[in-house]
Parts: C-alpha cells; structure tokens; sequence
C-alpha cells in the first residue's frame, strides 16, 4: 500500500511538472480562442430542414449513440446468458432498465446498468459505467441478423486487468468512441484524479456534428435583413462553419475523415466543423498490419486512408457523390452509383475518370446478376471486421493478382476464386486484358521491399516520395519507410518534400530529418516548424526532441512554439498508455531517466500487456547499476505476460 500511494504521489508530481513546462503554451492558446455560435439541437434544425432531417432520422449516424430508454435496445435482455472462456454472463432488465452482468477489472462477477447503446446494425454493442463517469465498451454485442450475443474477439486472450481487457484504455467509451458517436463531445480528462467529466451537446450524430453549432445560422434564416455576422468569428455567409459546395469538395472530405478514419487525435475534443483535418488529427499512414504492402486494407482503417490512394479522389470526387450524407447510405444500389461517372454518358465533372462502358460482360466477363458482375466486388475488396461487420476497401484499385504472387497482398480475383491462386488469376487478367502491362511496376514493390529492409529498398523508396503523381499517403509511406535506411543523405535528399503541397509528405519529411545529425536538425526543420498544420509542426517537434538548444532566438521561438503544439496533444491523451510511452521515449532521448521511468511506469500501469515498455523499464534498472529492482521488474512483467519469450530471453541477460 506504502509504495502504491508513493507511485501515485510521483506521477502526480510529474504531471504538476509537465503542466509547469506547458503553462505559457496553454496561455497563448488560450488568448487567440474563437468566438463561436451555442448549439441549437437536430429537433430544432428539423423544423426548416424537413426532407433532410426524414432522410436523417433512423440513419446510422441518427443511431451513433442512443439511449437504453429510447427504445432501440435490440439485443436479448429477457434473462439470456451467453459463456465465453468459463465466464457466463446474464442480461435482464428490471423495471425497465437493463443489466448485464459479467466479469469486471479485478475479475469478479459485477452487475452493470446499461447507460448507453452504440449503432443499430450489423450490431449493436451497450455502454456501461464501472466508475463515475468512465464509460466503457462491453465485448459482447448483439448479432442484430442472427440474434445472437457474441464475443467480438473470441480468439483473443483479455483476462481481467488487462490493457485490452472490455474495462481497459483500450475500450474506453470516453476515450475512443464518444467523439465519432456525438455532436460536439468534450471528453474533459482529468489525470489527477484520473477521473472523466465528459460532455456533449447531443448523443449521435446530429446536424450540427457536421454543420457547425447553428445558433448564427438560426439567426441569419430568421432574419438575413438583420443578421449580426460580425458577432462570431470566421463564418460562411449563412452563418455556419463550413461550405458545402463544390468549391469544398476537398473540406467535405476531411470533415468525413475527422471519424472515418484510422487516425490520432490532436486534441480532447471534437474540431469544429471545417477544421482541416491535418489541424485536428495524425493519419496512419500505410503501415504493416494496418495495411497489405499495396496499400489495400488490412485491419479495421476505415476508409480515409484507401480512398487517398484512389483515382476518385485524384480527379475531386467526394463523399456525397456516391453516398447520401443524411441517409449515410450510397446513393442507389448495384452498379448505379459506379455507372454515373463510369459509361459513355458519365458525369462531365469528373472528365478524367474512364467513361466507357464498364457495366458489360465484356468489361467483367461475368454473368449479368452474379456477384462477379457487381463493380465493388472487383473493385472495392470486402473484410469483415467486429466478427460480422462487412467493409469495403475504398482505394477503387484495378486487380492486380501479379502484385500478389510479388508482394503477398490480395486481390479480388482469388478473394472470390478461392480454389485457385494468384498464379492463376494474374494469367487469366493477361488474357483477358491484353492492352494492360502485367507486371509494370508499382509502388507496392517498394512498399514491400522496404518493409523488410528501408537500406536496400532506399532508391526505390526515395523515388516514390518525389512522384507528384503518386498519391500523397503512399509518398509519405515511402518517407516513413526511409526512416529504416539509416542514412542522412536521404534525409537532406527529401528535404525539398518539406515545402510539398501535401501536409501528409511534408510531415513525414519532417520526420525523416532525425536521421540528420542533430545539430542540423533545427535548421533543417523550419519550414516545418511554420508550417499551417499543426500535424507537420508536430512531427518537427518530435524530431528536435534531442536537439541542442537554439542560438538564433527567432529560431528557439519557433522551435518552443512547434513543442508547445505536440506537448498540448499529449495533454489531451493522459488516458492513452501509448501517450505515456510517447513521453517516456522522449525523456529518455534527453537522458531525463527519473521523467523517462515515471512515464513508462503509468504506459504499464494502464496496459499491463505493453512488453516495450516493461523493456525500456528493466534495461533502465540494469543500466543503472540496480539489478535486483530490474529483476523485480521482471518479475511483475512476467506476472502480467506469462511466456512471453522476449521477456524471459531479457531475464537471461541480467
């Protein structure tokens, strides 16, 4: 008890410490906050917008995030019970209100209230709260077609007490749902007391989620004559905080991105409408295990990721061309919404998509009807993610079964020809298409190369990154890649990528620039420390951690400025274990072994499961001359990751 208290007193410490450093960056914040509109709710919205707000009601984004008394519980409350891994858990309801009962964090059987419902279909999972406040996500949903209960993860092993564990970090509602299930959501962390006070203007989400907070706009349909624009900052001139027009496809795009997407967030709160993206979050880019070397989807990355691949997105398609925004479903069914752009009388303004005819056996060489014969099946790859969820790959690739004998990443052909093989598949395209160069190269030969070792595939990967003509994510993946080579002159090399017109290249130059020596890196990085996004001020930041204190003050002061950006988006993650590892990696850059422990001591203490961090931990101890604190250690790590073999062959070293 002692020593937990005296943890607790260290990482209070540290953190009234870590503020200290943050004040006078939160202070400027503050000074230049916005003046903005209140919310007026969806119910107030509908009474001008009634076609839209019909097509909205029932919708998946109406149903983001509802109450249990708003009668859209669907799953088997009517005392079932459903066994995973020896724990039987019970669902019932009780004077209207509904429980399950299951295992909590210490591993005892608890009965919860549930306090929210998220979706409607294929699934729907409950929300419940185990302390005030902290809201989390059960694993065990409903099967809305089967009518089943099921483990979302059945072949995962999530004791209790563990980070991915349904009452970890890792399926914290406040932390890593709410924002993309709500209008306007503020999760208000607060470390000290490691306590939630979250908010939200409306449950689901609603109008204003992506219209802005209406309150100007209400007052300038009530009355254009008289309507006050100077009153808040930064309006359209009908009162909201972003444009839906052709002009802002690309604003639509990133607005769509802010939740459709496999990203981090900048901030603890939801950006207002018309934020760019690259202000508000940090895109993964296409990464092994996120994505197959081609780029094409792996784990569950939603869809801003793919669609940046994509011609669609090259030629100014956005959302709403193919999908009914209030409806958050495609606009028709079939080949409809291909063939608009797609056949000989396609959209004129999107002049640089292929318009011949494409919905023909000629062209997919199946029979009409099958499911061969369906655009997305060769186009759009499906995988199913939460046991029974179905997502479409949205990069819109041409199948290349070539790249997959190459490179080991799918291709539709096989994903439905499940009896034969790339080999095969990559012959019958040859035949087929002729006039097509099998074999010509592509990105994911690179990709794929530099995976397994960035020094030999560097050339290759160096060239990708400066191809304006290759989409911005996959230069950026390259980058990112080059990393591995080890190398300064492809960090000096890539350093005109500093200046590229994408945020996503010019923030992994940025990054590259750590293979510089660090006393070049500063100058180096100040177009980056300036840059309009806050995401490529951020990747500076991270690279100057270890640099030498600057001479040049205009110099410092932007360097302090690009810091104070990153250090307020660690701020608003206190909640995430990896952030604390983020923070202990850096105090160990700077040899502040004290800041460096304590950080890495709460990554655990969230995530018992983060082997890395126990790592840095034990080798910390050793190096400091104290064997037996890394022994003991070593021996809580094991506690928490029986068998881990990298662990036991640490264990053989000390």
């Amino acid at each position: 008890m002692t020593r937990a208290v005296s943890l607790r007193r260290v990482q209070a410490l540290a953190f009234t410490l870590f503020v200290l450093l943050l004040a006078p960056f939160l202070a400027n914040a503050a000074e230049v906050s916005r003046s903005l509109p209140d919310h007026v709710g969806s119910e107030r919205c509908a009474l001008c917008h009634q076609t839209e707000t019909e097509a909205w009601r029932g919708s998946h984004h109406d149903l983001a995030w509802t109450l249990p008394s708003d009668g859209h519980v669907l799953g088997d409350f009517d005392n079932a019970s459903f066994e995973h891994e020896g724990i039987t858990s019970h669902f019932t309801t009780e004077a209207g209100r509904y429980f399950i009962e299951t295992e909590d964090a210490s591993g005892q059987m608890t009965r919860f209230e549930v306090m929210g419902v998220a979706g409607i279909a294929p699934l729907q999972q409950y929300l419940v709260e185990t302390e005030p406040g902290r809201v989390q996500a059960l694993d065990l949903a409903w099967d809305v077609e089967q009518e089943r209960w099921y483990h979302l993860y059945p072949d995962a092993e999530l004791p209790a007490g563990s980070g991915l564990h349904w009452t970890g970090p890792y399926k914290s509602w406040n932390a890593r749902c709410a924002e993309c299930h709500a209008t306007s959501y503020d999760k208000n962390f607060t470390f000290q007391t490691q306590t939630y006070d979250s908010s939200q203007a409306e449950i689901g989400v609603g109008c204003e989620a992506c219209h802005g907070p209406g309150e100007a706009h209400l007052a300038w349909a009530e009355n254009p004559e008289s309507y006050e624009s100077g009153k808040w900052d930064g309006l359209t001139a009908k009162g909201l905080t972003i444009a839906f027009d052709r002009e802002s496809a690309s604003a639509e795009i990133e607005l769509c991105a802010g939740c459709h997407s496999r990203r981090e967030p900048l901030s603890d709160a939801s950006p207002l409408p018309g934020t760019p993206f690259h202000d508000a979050y940090r895109l993964a880019l296409l990464r092994d295990g996120l994505y197959h070397p081609d780029g094409s989807i792996l784990d569950e990355v939603y869809v801003y990721g793919s669609f940046l691949q994509s011609r669609m997105y090259a030629a100014g398609v956005s959302c709403s061309d193919c999908h009914d925004p209030h409806r958050a479903q495609p606009m028709a069914s079939g080949n409809a919404v291909c063939t608009t752009c797609h056949a000989p009388d396609g959209d004129t303004r999107f002049a640089a998509l292929s318009s011949g005819l494409y919905h023909d056996p000629a062209h997919h060489f199946h029979e009409e009807g099958s499911a061969g014969a369906l655009c997305v099946n060769c186009h759009m790859i499906e995988r199913t993610y939460m046991g029974i969820d179905p997502r479409r790959d949205h990069s819109f690739r041409v199948p290349r079964p070539d790249l997959s004998v190459e490179t080991g990443a799918p291709n539709a052909c096989t994903d439905c020809h499940q009896d034969r093989d790339a080999t095969w598949a990559a012959a019958e395209i040859a035949e087929r298409f002729p006039e097509r160069q099998q074999g010509e190269p592509h990105y994911a030969q690179a990709l794929a190369k530099g995976r397994l070792d960035a020094a030999a595939a560097a050339r290759d990967l160096l060239s990708i990154a400066r191809d304006e003509a290759l989409p911005g994510i996959v230069r950026a993946t390259a980058l990112d890649l080059l990393r591995g080579a080890g190398a300064a002159e492809y960090a000096r090399r890539a350093q005109t990528l500093l200046s590229d017109p994408d945020p996503l290249v010019r923030a992994a130059a940025a990054a590259l620039q750590a293979l510089l020596p660090v006393e070049e890196q500063a100058a180096a990085l100040r177009p980056a420390l300036t840059d309009p996004r806050r995401a490529v001020r951020i990747a500076a930041a991270r690279t100057l951690v270890a640099a030498p204190q600057q001479s040049d003050p205009t110099l410092a002061a932007e360097v302090a400025a690009a810091m104070g950006d990153w250090q307020d988006s660690l701020m608003a993650k206190t909640d995430f274990p990896e952030t604390h590892a983020a923070i202990g990696g850096s105090w160990l850059v700077m040899n502040n072994y004290r800041g460096a422990e304590r950080a890495f001591q709460e990554a655990v203490r969230l995530d018992p499961q983060m082997v890395s961090a126990w790592s840095i931990l034990i080798r910390m101890r050793a190096a400091l001359g104290d064997r037996q604190g890394a022994l003991r250690l070593l021996g809580e790590a094991l506690a928490a990751n029986p068998g881990e073999l990298y662990l036991i062959s640490l264990r053989n070293q000390l």
